[in-house]
C-alpha cells in the first residue's frame, strides 16, 4: 500500500530543507497514519510564506513528524506551538526541539480539536495537515476561526485529500495559493480583516 515500506518497523526521518538548520536530519517515530509533508510540497509552501514567516507566531495543529513547525523555526519564525495526540510522537518532537536548541518551540500532547475548543490566542501562521480520512479538517477550520486562534491577517495552510475538493472555509478566508501533488491538495489561505 505504502510507496516506501519501512524496514522492520524502524523509525524514519525528516530533513529540514531551508534556513538555519538546513540539511539537518531528525528522527521520526513509526506511527500509524504519520505522513510527513514531502520536501517538494514544503519547499513550495515555504516559498509562499517567505515574506511572512520571520518572527511569525506559528501553530502546527497536527504536528506528526514536526516537518512544518520545525521548518518554520529553521526559517526564523518567532515561535511555533506543535500539537500532537500520540505520546511517543510528542516525546520525539520535544527531543528534536532540544537537539536543535529551539527554545522558541513547544510541543503540547493533546487532542487538537479539544485544544482548539477553548478560547485562543492569535497566531500569524497556522498549519492544518490532519491525518487523512478521519473527518477532522472541517471542524478544525471552524474552531480556528470561531475561537480567536487567528491573527487579523493570518495565513492558514491546509493539506487535504484531492478527492474531497477544496474544503469549505470561513467567508473571511481568501484562497492565496493552491497546488496538487499526487493525491494531496495543498492550499494557503489568507484571513481578511473586517470582511465579516
Amino acid at each position: 500500500m505504502s510507496k516506501s515500506p519501512r524496514s522492520s518497523g524502524a523509525a524514519g526521518q525528516i530533513r529540514i530543507i531551508g534556513g538555519q538548520w538546513r540539511g539537518r536530519k531528525l528522527p521520526v517515530p513509526d506511527s500509524a497514519g504519520l505522513r510527513p509533508t514531502t520536501d517538494r510540497v514544503r519547499e513550495t509552501l515555504f516559498n509562499w510564506l517567505a515574506p511572512d514567516i520571520q518572527q511569525a507566531r506559528c501553530l502546527d495543529c497536527f504536528a506528526g513528524s514536526g516537518a512544518l513547525g520545525l521548518e518554520a523555526l529553521s526559517r526564523f519564525a518567532g515561535s511555533a506551538t506543535l500539537l500532537e495526540l500520540e505520546r511517543p510522537v510528542a516525546q520525539q518532537l520535544t527531543q528534536n526541539l532540544q537537539t536543535l536548541r529551539a527554545s522558541n518551540g513547544k510541543v503540547i500532547q493533546t487532542n487538537t480539536l479539544q485544544w482548539l475548543s477553548q478560547t485562543g490566542e492569535p497566531f500569524d501562521v497556522v498549519f492544518v495537515d490532519p491525518p487523512f480520512r478521519k473527518g477532522l479538517l472541517q471542524e478544525t477550520l471552524t474552531l480556528l476561526e470561531q475561537n480567536g486562534w487567528l491573527a487579523a491577517e493570518a495565513l492558514i495552510y491546509v493539506e487535504s485529500e484531492v478527492e474531497h475538493g477544496a474544503p469549505p472555509v470561513p467567508a473571511c478566508w481568501d484562497l492565496y495559493r493552491e497546488k496538487i501533488a499526487g493525491q494531496v491538495a495543498y492550499r494557503l489561505y489568507q484571513r481578511q480583516q473586517g470582511d465579516v
